[in-house]
């Protein structure tokens, strides 16, 4: 049984994965919350298509950020590609599922259910996705009871966040509910991590895939470039309310210069 560090590099690795987390819950809820605020159909769809990239790329590379510091004496890691990048479609796409049924659902609690369920599956199937890509000398095992568990946790997580997004609006409590949720798909990915077992059959054979330096952490980091850059538009971007204030704002400036204009008597 090879034995499992899965902080090698500290709490690097482990604080770097929570703040990814967090900074795409963050961005996710905010992109909700302008979804359920918006006006019209198109602008609706066109936010809560930018929410589920957004959680569904922090979660990926909150996933892989941590396994950067996942070793196992005895033998080296590498990853498939293909899975790997698998994991990271079907994140956004079962996010998607999630917040596009949060809304344009009708009945918010059934929605809120439905969402919750299947964004927490998504996020389930990512993280054990990432773990079939895992390329080693040995076979891996899982123990089901924490294998259910840290489905259990993504579920609940997924389902706080949008009940977060259907119910909080200011900006302060989106944030701290974004630490919240980073702090609840973090316990998720290392609970599902103790599940695992690793028994180490030493070999001098080439191992496919790629290694993390050569494929993960380049792409991490353009997923996190990608999550930053999308912060700052969001946060630029003026809200609804904000819209309305500078339309009136505008509406009553153009009458007081008709009223200005106006001949006297």
């Amino acid at each position: 049984m090879g034995h499992l560090d899965h902080a090698a590099y500290g709490w690097l690795t482990p604080a770097l994965s929570y703040v990814m987390a967090s900074i795409g819950a963050a961005l996710g809820l905010r992109c909700t919350v302008r979804a359920l605020a918006a006006t019209t159909g198109t602008s609706r769809r066109n936010w809560l298509l930018t929410a589920a990239s957004a959680i569904g790329t922090g979660i990926w590379t909150m996933h892989f950020v941590a396994m950067l510091g996942f070793h196992v004496t005895g033998t080296e890691i590498r990853y498939n590609v293909p899975l790997t990048i698998l994991g990271l479609v079907v994140a956004v796409l079962v996010v998607g599922a999630g917040v596009f049924a949060v809304g344009y659902g009708k009945d918010r609690g059934r929605s809120l259910v439905l969402g919750g369920l299947t964004t927490g599956l998504g996020v389930a199937s990512m993280h054990y996705l990432g773990m079939a890509a895992l390329r080693l000398h040995g076979s891996v095992s899982y123990d089901p009871l924490m294998v259910g568990l840290s489905i259990a946790i993504a579920v609940v997580a997924a389902t706080a966040a949008l009940w977060a997004a259907l119910n909080i609006k200011s900006p302060v409590a989106v944030a701290v509910a974004s630490l919240i949720m980073g702090a609840a798909v973090t316990s998720m990915h290392y609970t599902g991590m103790l599940a695992v077992a690793v028994d180490v059959a030493p070999s001098d054979a080439a191992l496919p895939g790629a290694t993390a330096m050569q494929f993960i952490f380049p792409l991490a980091v353009g997923l996190g470039s990608y999550l930053f850059i999308t912060s700052a538009f969001v946060a630029l971007s003026p809200t609804a309310d904000e819209r309305a204030a500078s339309a009136a704002a505008s509406a009553d400036l153009r009458l007081g210069e008709r009223g200005a204009a106006a001949p006297a008597g």
